[in-house]
């Protein structure tokens, strides 16, 4: 049985700059995950090569298939140094993280993916914890790809991955610029709409989104002049006039239900 007691293992350092780096998750190709559930979850789904496990004594391990992952016993110390959690759960691992690349076209990825027409778009959300909720509630309603734009906080951080909750082994999630996404939008002939207000701003629960990407915009600003002038509409979602907005989080799980709304 492996083992570390030290804090300054490199195992250790590779660790904690893969929960605190952006840059150096994109230079490895890989992400910090934190729980045994989440071990359950990739090791369910497959497709994202399990690297390193982290547990700690007395910790039961969840049985994953990855039968060439290293698996290494720590002290508690150790464990509280390279968790990016307040109180860790025992268990903390790298794994290969989703390349977020953009296909050439798009095209249904599985059949667990129902209605790969419908998308959800990101434009400047820069909460993680946000972000991660919103891809899980994606999964929840069967959307297709999630796209995120520049200024979107990074999918494959710690905080994301964790309120995702095993999303990111099974959900098709991309990044990219407004070009790119338009240009890939309208080669399958899917129409772009903003929940936002404006002058040919539809009910949610009037528009046709049987075929359609949604953007959500950032906690403050909402969407961007340059993604608004690229939608065909926009939407809105019916509130009480006391509330001005809600968080990006609700509105994009309201939008998904509507989405979703018939064929679950």
């Amino acid at each position: 049985m492996e083992q570390i007691t030290s804090r300054k293992n490199p195992i250790c350092t590779h660790f904690r700059k893969l929960a605190s780096s952006r840059a150096y998750r994109e230079e490895t190709g890989e992400m910090l995950c934190d729980s045994p559930k989440l071990l359950e979850e990739a090791s369910l789904w497959g497709g994202h090569r399990i690297h390193t496990v982290l547990y700690t004594q007395g910790v039961k391990l969840p049985v994953y298939d990855d039968c060439t992952a290293r698996e290494i016993q720590v002290t508690e110390s150790v464990m509280e140094s390279v968790s990016p959690m307040k109180t860790p759960q025992g268990v903390v691992f790298s794994c290969a993280a989703p390349t977020l690349r953009l296909p050439g076209e798009l095209k249904r990825e599985s059949e667990r993916y129902l209605t790969w027409r419908q998308c959800l778009v990101l434009d400047g959300v820069q909460d993680p914890g946000n972000v991660g909720t919103i891809l899980r509630t994606a999964d929840a309603f069967n959307c297709g790809p999630v796209f995120l734009l520049p200024g979107c906080a990074d999918a494959n951080s710690p905080k994301a991955v964790r309120a995702a909750m095993g999303v990111h082994f099974r959900q098709v999630i991309y990044q990219c610029t407004l070009e790119e996404l338009t240009d890939l939008l309208g080669k399958a002939g899917i129409p772009l709409y903003a929940a936002a207000l404006g002058e040919n701003t539809a009910d949610v629960r009037e528009a046709d989104l049987s075929s359609a990407a949604v953007v959500i915009g950032s906690e403050g600003r909402g969407v961007s002049r340059e993604v608004l002038a690229a939608c065909a509409g926009t939407l809105k979602i019916p509130m009480s006039r006391r509330c001005e907005s809600l968080n990006a989080a609700v509105a994009a799980a309201v939008i998904l239900w509507e989405m979703g709304r018939g064929k679950l």
